[in-house]
Parts: structure tokens; C-alpha cells; sequence
């Protein structure tokens, strides 16, 4: 595994407040409307726990189980820093170890925009590196951490989810 594959940062402006992109992050209402979807479930505090449940439309898929992503949060601090760890269970036969997910919202310069960086340290972890980069959209993986921040960032600035998956 490359180095760019072990260690993966993305970063995207929004047109949004560091308050809402937290929001984003961190609530069900939320994140079951980009990337992938899916309801999270976070114990805000170090140590807290983390899942990603699999919402109704996820279900219509055989072997899909309920939980599929957990951890525990290591740093929490609202809205600016979220570190965590992250574990993909969607493949019970192919699960790997527990990578490190970090979101960093900053406010830019800009008025009304907000930068979020993303850094996932997938040193463990090579075939969900693969997947996370988008490696496998050809064959309708989907586009990884860049599929998940544009529809974030669509989401957050037109009020409408970038793909409908109803």
C-alpha cells in the first residue's frame, strides 16, 4: 500500500457554518442524506461509542448488517475537532482492523464558509483504503470520501440531498 493510500486527506469549502457541518457530521437526520447514508450514533465524549446503522434503504440489500461502521471517539471538540476510530463491518468476511477518521472544521476567511479537512489514517486497513478512495466506483462501489463530502457539502448548501436514494 502506497503512503497516499495509508493516509488520505480530503478537504472541502462550504458554504456553511462550522456549527452546521458538526451538525452534519454527527447527527442521524443528517447523514442518512449524502454519501452513502446511513444513521450515526455517537457518544460525544472520549471514549464514547460510535456506529453507523444501516438505514431502511440499505436493508433492501441481502447481507447487510445492522451496524456498518462502528468505533470510539479519542477527541471531541464541538464544532471544531472530531478524531475517532472507524471500522467497516459491511463485508463480514473482509472486516479489517480499526483505522482513524479525524474531521477538522475550520472558519475561513471567507464570510458564511467554512473549511472541513478529513484525514483518515488507513495504514491497517488496505482493501477499505481502496474503497475509500473511490477505487471501486467503477463497479458501483461509489466514490469514497470524495462521494461523501460533495454530497455533504450539496446537502448543506442547496438544502436537497445530491442523489436521491428513494
Amino acid at each position: 500500500m502506497t503512503t497516499a493510500d495509508a493516509i488520505q486527506i480530503y478537504a472541502v469549502y462550504i458554504k456553511a457554518t462550522p456549527e452546521a457541518i458538526w451538525e452534519a457530521i454527527t447527527k442521524p437526520e443528517w447523514s442518512q442524506q449524502y454519501g452513502y447514508g446511513g444513521l450515526v450514533d455517537y457518544d460525544l465524549r472520549a471514549g464514547g461509542a460510535f456506529r453507523t446503522r444501516a438505514d431502511d434503504a440499505m436493508k433492501e440489500y441481502p447481507g447487510v448488517p445492522d451496524v456498518i461502521v462502528d468505533g470510539e471517539v479519542i477527541e471531541s471538540d464541538p464544532p471544531k475537532k472530531l478524531v475517532q476510530t472507524w471500522r467497516m463491518l459491511m463485508d463480514a468476511d473482509n472486516v479489517e482492523g480499526f483505522t482513524t477518521l479525524t474531521y477538522e472544521i475550520v472558519q475561513s476567511s471567507r464570510p458564511g464558509v467554512a473549511k472541513l479537512t478529513v484525514t483518515h489514517d488507513l495504514t491497517n486497513a488496505p482493501g477499505v483504503a481502496q474503497m475509500v478512495a473511490g477505487r471501486h466506483e467503477p463497479e458501483g462501489a461509489g466514490g469514497g470520501w470524495n462521494e461523501v463530502l460533495s454530497g455533504m457539502k450539496t446537502l448543506l448548501e442547496t438544502g436537497q440531498p445530491m442523489v436521491n436514494w428513494g
